[in-house]
């Protein structure tokens, strides 16, 4: 299918528009007695949809029914959210954040860009130069690329790493030892060497990539453009059917509604936080537009409905083209918990760790954990004042889970030097998600106030 743009919005017509109908949100709190009901109704313009999930879910929230329309001008959604221990949303201020965030002032970078700890879209962490990596996934990858940085006295501060159908993405935010971005042409070519040398030296089929940038970014939005274009949805469905139980495989289906002209793709699966934003993610990364939908949980189960068009207003008419959707779907909603050999869903056992920040830090933690034989499936990085939080979600070598023992013995032995607590996660929990203070996509518990103390 070709690639197609939306029609041309001449700007200050649309900055009319906003003006003449700018956008309103409420944050009900007495309507449900069990959760928040934030509403907001805007004119409606390319993205929104995913700018408001992403905001939401970027807060930490947990979203256990969503009610959305758009189509025409018009923008109108009902989002039923809870936080991280399924109570209401009650600080006045994270209330006033959301009201700043995608009400009228959202025009503005004025009071909404930064959120104290929070990393919420476009994002503030200082000056950095932002690393974006692709390639075929290995044991000890990302021990040897955080050696490179360290070799070259570059400090990852900020950091995000997934795995899928064995290739692996990762977003770093990286700076020098006076704490501010890298921009001289020699270092970052030098670097860019390195780090391209690693990741090719398994990878035959697809190209390795190494980029950089200034800016700022959405880590989880980026990772999944990044997989996408590497189309790691491709030589899926193969090892799907093969090794993944039936209960465990997203049911999608692609139907048509002749009334509207629209196609009507339908996701029951495990619920999990930030499912919405992942399906939401993977839409608007094939260039179809959501002009109905909606979202419910039922204890451990979700089931979302999404009324889309191309957005050349095409509708999903081949066969070819609804397995390609379906592919994508699966790939989005699994690229955040990665799969065991059986094809069950799960992290396995997370190692989340807390140390004075310093150059070597990521090096260190993850040589030891190659030298014990274990891999890497999904990894954070943040850094808040001196301190630097990290977690790893990891396995053996094969990929099989790893017995709690020897995690809890490693534990001993990195925990001389610095804070560790050793977890397991359970295959049929949602994915714990992060506190108020922590900036990447994970939750520490209790960690860091244990470390400050």
């Amino acid at each position: 299918m070709a690639k197609v743009c939306w029609p041309y919005f001449d700007p200050e017509y649309e900055n009319f528009s906003n003006r003449m109908n700018p956008p309103r949100v409420s944050v009900d709190n007495t309507s449900c007695h069990d959760c928040t009901l934030i509403k907001v109704d805007s004119v409606n313009k390319p993205g929104i949809l995913l700018e408001v999930v992403q905001i939401l879910t970027d807060l930490d929230f947990i979203i256990t029914k969503a009610y959305i329309s758009s189509d025409g001008g018009w923008f109108m959604d009902v989002f039923h959210v809870t936080d991280q221990q399924g109570r209401k949303i009650t600080d006045s201020k994270t209330i006033d954040f959301i009201e700043k965030a995608l009400g009228p002032k959202s025009q503005s970078t004025e009071g909404v860009k930064f959120w104290p700890s929070k990393r919420v879209g476009v994002h503030s962490v200082g000056d950095h130069t932002a690393i974006e990596l692709i390639g075929r996934d290995r044991p000890g990858l990302l021990s040897e690329i955080s050696a490179v940085l360290a070799n070259l006295h570059f400090n990852v501060f900020a950091a995000e790493v997934w795995t899928h159908n064995r290739r692996i993405a990762c977003v770093l935010y990286v700076n020098d030892a006076t704490n501010r971005a890298v921009d001289e042409p020699n270092r970052l070519s030098l670097m860019e060497e390195q780090l391209n040398n690693i990741l090719r030296g398994c990878d035959g089929e697809k190209v390795a990539r190494t980029s950089f940038s200034m800016g700022f970014t959405h880590m989880d939005r980026r990772l999944h453009q990044m997989l996408f274009a590497d189309r790691d949805y491709e030589s899926y469905r193969v090892a799907r059917d093969v090794n993944c139980p039936l209960s465990f495989r997203p049911k999608i289906t692609i139907e048509r509604c002749e009334e509207k002209g629209y196609s009507v793709v339908t996701v029951k699966c495990k619920d999990r936080a930030k499912l919405m934003f992942d399906i939401v993610c993977t839409l608007t990364d094939m260039q179809y537009v959501v002009f109905h939908a909606t979202v419910s949980s039922d204890g451990p189960y979700a089931s979302q409905e999404y009324f889309i068009r191309h957005m050349d207003g095409c509708t999903l008419d081949t066969e070819g083209e609804k397995e390609r959707v379906i592919q994508c779907i699966e790939a989005g909603i699994r690229r955040r918990v990665s799969e065991l050999p059986t094809g069950i869903a799960a992290l396995g056992v997370s190692l989340e760790l807390c140390a004075k920040d310093r150059v070597g830090l990521l090096s260190e933690v993850t040589r030891i954990l190659r030298e014990n034989g274990l891999t890497v499936c999904r990894a954070g990085v943040s850094t808040r004042g001196e301190q630097a939080l990290n977690v790893f979600y990891v396995r053996d070598a094969s990929g099989n889970p790893v017995d709690m023992k020897t995690m809890e013995a490693l534990g001993k032995e990195i925990g001389k030097t610095m804070m560790v607590d050793v977890k397991k996660v359970p295959t049929n929990a949602k994915l714990p998600e992060t506190r108020r203070w922590a900036k990447t996509s994970f939750f520490f518990g209790n960690l860091l106030e244990r470390f400050l103390t």
